[in-house]
């Protein structure tokens, strides 16, 4: 029997956009709008999005385990479960709660998937565009199901165009890093919402993406589509990135030779 997961998980999220989030958008009442910590939304979008996506995933896979970002906000007991044994299912009911929230694009639903540990799979839907991303460790990645690579020609470093989460870096890094922007030819402030920052990498928009928070239902997804496809996701130091880690700072690139560059321009000796 043939596996269908990818199909599965990616039909899943459309559905739950179709039928939970779209419809929200732009219609959120004052009170689905609330604040689980300071300066961090969620909305009945979230909650409910959490709730449909994880009932099928533990369908779909009996005896796995669901850490959804909601469920992780109620119960921070459930990240032990990441470097745990069996089938570790992450969740990001609506990735770009703010943008959501606010009536804004981008927003994305994602989903990773950790065997004994280690990521296994990843979706990424961004339903206002109608993009999904899927891939499998040591299999590839896929966009609107067409194969792709994200280790084409690497443009010169004053031609690389890319993404700097700063606005929380420490200060020093912060400075650093929007002054080595100038060395290259277009650094962006980010979109608010990760998985948009990773598929434009995958699709060439962008050529890296840099993160200080890496929050795993963020970054699981869209680092795992990266690699799949030849691309770099590492910490500031050259390690790699797992979502169980708890580090801060994240360099994600198109391949190795961007990577080395832009921590060159943006990092220098950090």
């Amino acid at each position: 029997m043939a596996d269908t997961l990818l199909d599965d998980v990616g039909g899943l999220l459309r559905e739950t956009a179709d039928q939970v989030v779209l419809p929200l958008f732009r219609k959120l009442d004052d009170d689905e709008v609330t604040e689980k910590a300071p300066g961090e939304l969620v909305t009945v979008a979230d909650r409910r999005a959490e709730e449909v996506i994880s009932a099928t995933l533990r369908r779909l896979r009996p005896n796995s385990v669901v850490v959804g970002e909601e469920g992780v906000a109620d119960d921070p007991s459930l990240l032990r479960h990441l470097r745990g044994a069996g089938d570790v299912w992450l969740v990001d009911p609506v990735d770009g709660t703010s943008n959501f929230a606010a009536g804004r694009r981008p927003f994305a639903l994602m989903v990773a998937l950790l065997t004994d540990g280690e990521p296994a799979a990843a979706w990424v839907l961004d339903p206002l565009a109608g993009t999904l991303a899927v891939a499998r460790a040591g299999e590839g990645t896929w966009l609107d199901g067409r194969p792709v690579r994200t280790t084409g020609d690497t443009p010169a470093v004053d031609a690389l165009r890319g993404a700097a989460m700063s606005r929380f870096l420490p200060p020093a890094s912060r400075t650093r890093v929007e002054a080595g922007g100038d060395r290259l030819g277009e650094l962006l402030p980010g979109q608010h919402c990760a998985g948009r920052e990773y598929l434009d990498v995958l699709t060439g928009e962008q050529q890296f993406v840099l993160f200080w928070r890496t929050l795993p239902w963020d970054h699981a997804p869209g680092t795992l589509l990266v690699r799949a496809a030849g691309g770099v996701a590492r910490r500031f130091d050259g390690s790699d990135y797992h979502p169980a880690d708890e580090g801060r700072g994240l360099l994600v690139a198109a391949n190795e030779r961007v990577w080395a560059q832009v921590r060159e321009a943006l990092l220098g000796a950090e």
